[in-house]
């Protein structure tokens, strides 16, 4: 049996992979999904010639897909069915805690055949985001809303000193579930090689502040 990681190229996916990897599933493709009209991860800003290079350094088949012109769950269904027709058995997630999220991806995967597959699902946030630094991986914060408590992080690397900002803040997810920050995963135990990018400027979007890496 073989399994797809779904994956925004974020912390969570990352560490869902490495836990995947290391109780022995054969994971074998990262699949993602991008707005079209910007060639941007919706959230996140990233360029999906970083998750292009991003699934090379780790080894796995990419299937991308986009959103425009149409709707998202549309682009998931067809995703799904590409999955399974390459051979695939299941699909791994990054899911926390977020029941109606992981709810609504569940559903439309076991309907298409597939087993769905949640290595973090309800495990304290704290203690996975520490996880993946002392792993070994590196996330830079690429996305911020400007309404919470991570505003001010956006450019950063997650390390000790900003996961113990992280533990004190005030009404924050430490592992951004809810949306407060999102990162791109670029070196750690399962890349080949670090994915390479320059830093770029930053823009905002709807009360998100996003930080353009070029590839």
């Amino acid at each position: 049996m073989s399994y797809a990681l779904m994956t925004s190229g974020g912390k969570d996916g990352t560490l869902a992979l490495d836990r995947a990897l290391r109780t022995g599933l054969d994971v074998r493709m990262l699949a993602n999904i991008y707005e079209g009209s910007t060639g941007r991860v919706r959230f996140h800003g990233v360029r999906q010639e970083l998750i292009a290079r991003q699934a090379s350094a780790l080894g796995l088949e990419l299937l991308s897909a986009h959103t425009s012109p149409e709707a998202f769950e549309p682009v998931f269904l067809n995703l799904l069915q590409a999955i399974k027709d390459r051979g695939h058995t299941g699909i791994v997630f990054g899911n926390i805690h977020l029941a109606e999220v992981r709810a609504w991806y569940e559903e439309r995967v076991r309907t298409a055949g597939l087993d769905h597959i949640e290595p973090l699902w309800g495990e304290p946030p704290i203690e996975l985001v520490h996880e993946v630094v002392e792993r070994g991986y590196r996330a830079l914060i690429v996305s911020v809303d400007l309404r919470q408590q991570a505003a001010a992080f956006l450019g950063r690397e997650l390390d000790a000193d900003l996961l113990t900002e992280l533990s004190i803040a005030d009404d924050l997810d430490p592992c951004g579930e809810r949306g407060e920050y999102h990162t791109l995963v670029f070196d750690g135990p399962t890349f080949s090689t670090a994915v390479d990018f320059t830093p770029g400027r930053t823009r905002e979007i709807d009360g998100h502040r996003f930080l353009d890496l070029i590839p």
